[in-house]
């Protein structure tokens, strides 16, 4: 007869009376590789976190994230902002004059949307939870001048801009035939017109530095010097080697276009040309050591999509049977993905989609009866 310990009783494991190895559905549930990290479906910062990477992994860069107000990106901004010590702790610290400085090991960010009130709301949270500086900026990622005016705002405050996350976006389920030309455009406008406007904004003003040419140095390979400067390699300064800024943009996408879906035509196809623009600008930024990659999740509880889905109620009745590793995705899941092509862990990984979708669009279903099921009854007039 097994016997069930204390761990496994505060993990929540049944173990079985009748055999020495737990149910396959409890040891899916034990399992570390596949079990969902801290999360909230709120649009509120986590009560707690255990660090998977690093606290220090971003330390000292500041972060641009577009539709950072709210969802996914207000998940991203908490995640990269977050410091090794918390607020009573920094307190006890600030007590006994050590300098708080040198133990904040979390990014600044920018988060950037059209909704200026929600976007107050999101930085105040943020700052409180994290320690850490974090400016609210309006912008309309169809509009290049409101993204040059933030853009130019984040650089008075920070200086500096190391990574840029595209995240603003726009979709909701509708049958192709139904879909206005108004709606299908504004969807193409702000997933794939904003991803380009945003990125070639903040390329141009910080991240691709200086035009930069080879010439021979005191190693075999050769060092980078600046055209404007044109002086011999022994006499390059600190200011001169850095002026190639570099960073990586990430760029938020979907599964959706890998094989087709129901209702999504037009943010399928917005998507799939964002995935398409991310292998280009690799290609092009690469040699101003700006990485580009996109992540694309699957379904992400306390999202807009996972309510248009059917929510908790969808999850209820099978969603999640259909999804490999048996769960839904969930904000903190998609961060950490993010986090991981932001940050150095990822020096050598560029022009590449991660998906974060536990293998759903491997398996899920993708019946149009069905998805017509669960679409608003009325055209989508946007």
């Amino acid at each position: 007869m097994s016997r069930v310990s204390e761990s496994d009783t505060a993990l929540g494991s049944r173990a079985s009376t009748d055999c020495l190895c737990p149910p396959a559905a409890a040891m899916a549930h034990l399992s570390p590789f596949t079990e969902s990290p801290e999360d909230v479906e709120t649009d509120d910062c986590l009560p707690s976190y255990s660090y998977l990477y690093s606290p220090d992994l971003l330390r000292g860069q500041v972060a641009f994230i577009t539709g950072g107000g709210s969802g996914i990106g207000f998940r991203i901004a908490e995640i990269f902002m977050r410091i090794l010590w918390a607020p009573r702790w920094s307190q006890q610290v600030a007590d006994a004059r050590f300098d708080l400085l040198s133990f904040r090991h979390g990014c600044d960010t920018v988060i950037a949307s059209r909704n200026t009130e929600r976007l107050s709301q999101a930085a105040t949270k943020l700052r409180a939870t994290t320690g850490r500086h974090c400016l609210p900026l309006q912008l309309d990622v169809r509009q290049p001048q409101t993204i040059e005016t933030a853009v130019d705002e984040a650089l008075r405050e920070f200086g500096r801009i190391d990574v840029l996350v595209n995240n603003a976006a726009g979709n909701f389920l509708c049958p192709a035939s139904e879909l206005s030309f108004n709606a299908f455009r504004t969807v193409m406008e702000i997933d794939t017109m904003g991803t380009f406007n945003t990125s070639k904004v903040v390329f141009e003003k910080y991240l691709k530095g200086e035009s930069r040419e080879r010439r021979p140095g005191p190693s075999s390979t050769g060092i980078m010097l600046t055209r404007a400067q044109a002086v011999p390699p022994q006499k390059l300064t600190l200011c001169s080697l850095l002026q190639d800024h570099g960073g990586a943009v990430v760029n938020i996408t979907a599964t959706l276009s890998y094989r087709g879906q129901a209702l999504q035509v037009h943010a399928g196809a917005a998507k799939a040309a964002v995935d398409a623009m991310t292998r280009h600008l690799a290609v092009e930024w690469g040699p101003n050591n700006v990485r580009v990659n996109s992540l694309a999740p699957g379904i992400v509880s306390g999202t807009e999509g996972y309510r248009r889905l059917g929510g908790s109620s969808a999850e209820a009745s099978g969603l999640v049977h259909t999804i490999p590793v048996r769960r839904t995705g969930t904000k903190t899941d998609v961060a950490h993905g993010v986090l991981y092509l932001a940050s150095r862990a990822a020096a050598y990984v560029t022009g590449a989609c991660l998906v974060v979708d536990g293998g759903s669009w491997l398996t899920s279903g993708n019946s149009v009866s069905a998805m017509l099921g669960i679409a608003p009854p009325r055209s989508a007039n946007l």
